[in-house]
């Protein structure tokens, strides 16, 4: 009986309304597409959230048809305190790679790793 009043309570609390929340307004919008494959956007919301992406086709292995879409781009946004924070990206055949001030980056690999990945690469074991 307890669980079902705390259920109760929980589909009370999450259809609860969320309160009145403007739409932002889009200042800005700018895309194209071509035939070719490449594209481009960007827009820019009155909030000050920018966003601009653009990409092409590329061949990205060995089979003619093994084509992929490379796409880099970058937005930006502003915390609840007022700071500007700014995401860079590329997207392509080594996977999703972001870079931004504000974003953890990983230590340096040490030397010995470093060494032995060279190592078994001479030996074409990698």
């Amino acid at each position: 009986m307890k669980f079902i009043i705390a259920l109760a309570f929980l589909a009370v609390a999450v259809a609860a309304p969320q309160g009145d929340k403007k739409p932002i307004e889009i200042i800005s919008s700018n895309s194209e597409m071509n035939a070719d494959g490449n594209y481009s956007f960007d827009f820019e919301s009155a909030d000050g959230t920018k966003v601009q992406e653009s990409g092409n086709q590329k061949q990205v292995g060995p089979k003619p048809e093994d084509i992929g879409t490379v796409s880099k781009g970058s937005y930006s946004f502003t915390t609840p305190d007022g700071v500007v924070l700014t995401v860079n990206w590329v997207a392509d055949e080594n996977g999703f790679q972001a870079t931004g001030d504000h974003l953890p980056t990983p230590p340096p690999m040490p030397e010995h790793v470093v060494k032995m990945l060279a190592d078994l690469k001479a030996a074409g074991l990698l």
